[in-house]
């Protein structure tokens, strides 16, 4: 009897993994996916207008629209949380949040009868901000490399005169 009531236990736990794992999979790909496809339309307008503000800017609403995508992935866990293991929104989305982003506070924890969601919520939340956090390499990268290439491939010295008459070059001096 015992035996069974573990088996039931754990088949409850593996199915709520299962699905919360895939939900939060879909939302975080479906979002970047999105997320992709409009920086990839907005790049390509008016290259030529894209000065440091602009980049700035749009790595401002990229990272904006990330920690939203992560906020709903936690509102995600915290509705299942909500409905089987916490009284209030408060504490479902506490626990959610604090487990996502690994912090783990340790002063809310989950019913035994659900406790290995907290663990895989946090491997999972560290996953997902790799996706994230590559998407945003990849846009400045993009927007580094498209400076350089409007640049002739010279580097930027920024508002500071290239130098005359004096090689800078390491090798040169030592050659001299």
């Amino acid at each position: 009897m015992a035996l069974r009531l573990l088996a039931m236990i754990l088949l409850n736990q593996i199915g709520a993994a299962v699905l919360l794992v895939s939900l939060t999979l879909f939302l975080q790909v479906s979002g970047v996916t999105a997320l992709i496809e409009w920086l990839k339309r907005v790049l390509t307008r008016e290259v030529d207008k894209h000065g440091p503000t602009y980049s700035a800017t749009l790595v401002v609403e990229s990272t904006v629209a990330i920690v939203l995508l992560h906020g709903l992935a936690i509102l995600l866990w915290a509705s299942f949380y909500r409905s089987r293991c916490f009284p209030s929104w408060e504490l479902a989305f506490y626990f959610s949040a604090s487990s996502y982003s690994t912090v783990g506070y340790g002063d809310v924890l989950l019913p035994s009868n659900w406790r290995l969601l907290g663990p895989l919520e946090s491997v999972t939340g560290v996953l997902m901000c790799g996706i994230s956090i590559s998407v945003l390499f990849a846009l400045v990268t993009r927007l580094l490399d498209r400076d350089t290439q409007s640049l002739g491939g010279k580097e930027q010295t920024g508002n500071l005169p290239a130098p005359t008459g004096e090689s800078t070059n390491s090798k040169e001096r030592s050659h001299a």
